[in-house]
């Protein structure tokens, strides 16, 4: 199944996991410092807060989580052949896991998209990368 994606910059960390389990009515399925990820399934959502000081409430990216490898070439070569660029990252670690994944750009208002999956957990962010800039497309 696949489930979309809304990455936020939050201010402070604990609040806003406390603040969105009692929206969702789940707790996060993986809490790292300075990140935090929920797996809500109805709606069928991915719901990530990145620790970003002065930056709360403001989108950090969106994306759509797919279910494996083939599904991120399909939509890949869907896009492309649609005339839309993109910047492909393979078994990247961002967020806590190893995936695949590319990034839309060019988008009309400057928003950020990533397609990928998640090939496995990691114990790092992204390697040498801050935090914030992971998701940003930076890692």
């Amino acid at each position: 199944m696949s489930r979309l994606q809304l990455a936020l910059n939050v201010d402070d960390l604990e609040s806003s996991i406390a603040f969105y389990s009692g929206l969702f009515g789940t707790e996060p399925a993986k809490v790292k410092p300075g990140y935090a990820n929920f797996a809500i399934s109805d709606p069928p959502l991915t719901l990530v807060l990145v620790e970003n000081p002065g930056q709360g409430g403001s989108v950090n990216h969106l994306g759509v989580e797919v279910p494996n490898v083939d599904t991120v070439d399909d939509e890949l070569s869907r896009l492309s052949a649609a005339g839309f660029a993109s910047t492909e990252e393979r078994e990247t670690t961002c967020c806590y896991a190893k995936q695949d994944k590319f990034w839309v750009e060019n988008t009309p208002d400057g928003e950020r998209w990533e397609i990928y999956t998640v090939l496995e957990d990691a114990e790092t962010f992204a390697g040498d990368t801050q935090l914030a800039n992971c998701c940003a497309g930076s890692c």
